[in-house]
């Protein structure tokens, strides 16, 4: 290990002692004093709006120089409004009920002991995501409504905008009394610091959240010593059933599509019915290349609309993240969830039919974090689901699944009150 990658790890390891630190400060806070900081964090990102936006254009002049997509550009890119968002995101975070010290439990079995089961924070998290300055904020105020310490790992790509994110946060917890260690980010680019976030710094990190592309969390999986709570892609689908109200089925697939391509609750793939397709498929496509999307689909598909082009075997897997949607013709529902099966990634799916029976088969069998019926998946998101914000959509099947807010952010344990019991 050469001295800068020791100083490197020295550092990092600091990090982690003292949040592991005050994760404990935090745990005795209370509530209030966690509302405070949350709300002082909006604040504070009120105060330092036009700081934000200046560290902010530094970063996309930089991207738009590295040759950065647009799609990319898109999810780096804050402006007013988006800015605005982030503080309302934080202060509905401020509102949302406390999940530390909730029961979700309580009996008595027959040994006489009152036996409750209470959330509790994780304890110390380590955030690692790329390119969507707004996690920071979220991420943040999230780990501090659930009563955790948090050491964030932004992309390089975003790094002024996320310290200049930063330093308003601080202001918010430190108006509440609370520690600066309390949310922690690394402030150096070199791609080292999260192997050394991965090693655990001592015992001191208890999970780890990735949030990015599939390089990004398959790295995390195979590197990390401690657990981590996976959001992969999103290759998302929506079926439109031959029982579909026609409207609403061009209403749906062109939002999920085109409301905003770059986030991962977008729409990849769009699976129609044979049955409907001839009538359906050609206005859900004029709709579609009216808005500049691509369209690659089969052999069925290229005969209705010329002008797609052939779909790969690596199309029905790929999420975009750009105008860019495979379509494939389906023989009915039973073909539609094989291929869900088969290419989705557990993250989002959706279908559009009047048929009750449809809705209720395809929401029960799909295997995904979010099933929706009749609605776009553009709704994946926490702050859609009344969260305030969100960590990421979780498409692991343990611990938490789907959007990770406050609540998905803490444990529980078992809390006995005895009258002098011994086991026999």
């Amino acid at each position: 290990m050469t001295t800068d990658d020791t100083d490197l790890s020295n550092q990092v390891s600091a990090m982690g002692s003292r949040a592991r630190a005050a994760s404990r400060t935090l745990a005795l806070a209370g509530v209030d004093a966690r509302t405070r900081a949350i709300s002082g964090m909006a604040e504070g990102l009120e105060r330092r709006a036009d700081q934000v936006l200046a560290a902010n254009a530094n970063d996309l002049e930089a991207a738009r120089a590295s040759g950065m997509t647009p799609a990319m550009m898109d999810r780096l890119a804050l402006d007013r409004t988006r800015l605005d968002g982030i503080v309302a995101a934080l202060r509905t975070i401020a509102t949302i009920p406390d999940p530390v010290g909730v029961e979700t439990a309580r009996w008595t079995p027959d040994n006489g002991l009152d036996i409750a089961r209470v959330r509790t924070p994780i304890g110390v998290l380590a955030i690692i995501y790329e390119s969507r300055p707004n996690v920071t904020a979220d991420a943040a105020a999230l780990a501090v409504r659930a009563g955790n310490a948090v050491i964030l790992r932004g992309g390089s790509e975003c790094l002024v905008s996320n310290l200049a994110i930063h330093a308003a946060l601080i202001e918010g917890l430190q108006s509440a009394g609370l520690s600066p260690d309390t949310v922690q980010i690394v402030t150096t680019r070199d791609r080292a610091a999260v192997g050394h976030i991965l090693t655990g710094l001592g015992g001191n990190i208890d999970l780890v959240i990735p949030r990015g592309g599939r390089s990004l969390v398959e790295r995390v999986r195979a590197e990390a010593r401690v657990a981590v709570l996976g959001h992969l892609e999103g290759v998302n689908h929506v079926y439109v059933h031959a029982s579909a109200d026609p409207d609403t089925a061009r209403a749906v697939v062109l939002n999920a599509k085109m409301r905003r391509v770059s986030v991962c609750g977008a729409a990849e793939t769009l699976l129609i019915d044979a049955d409907v397709a001839e009538a359906l498929l050609p206005y859900i496509a004029a709709d579609l290349i009216v808005a500049g999307c691509e369209l690659r689909g089969d052999a069925a598909t290229l005969a209705l609309v010329p002008q797609a082009v052939a779909a790969t075997e690596m199309d029905w897997s790929t999420e975009y993240l750009a105008p860019i949607l495979s379509v494939r013709v389906v023989d009915g529902m039973d073909q539609a969830l094989d291929h869900v099966a088969t290419y989705g990634s557990g993250h989002t799916e959706a279908v559009v039919a009047k048929d009750e029976t449809v809705l209720e088969r395809f929401l029960a069998q799909v295997d995904a974090g979010i099933v929706l019926a009749n609605a776009s998946t553009q709704f994946a998101d926490g702050g859609e689901f009344g969260f305030g914000g969100e960590i990421g959509i979780s498409t692991d099947r343990l611990h938490a699944r789907g959007p990770v807010g406050a609540e998905q952010l803490t444990s529980f344990k078992y809390v006995i009150r005895g009258r002098g019991q011994i086991r026999p």
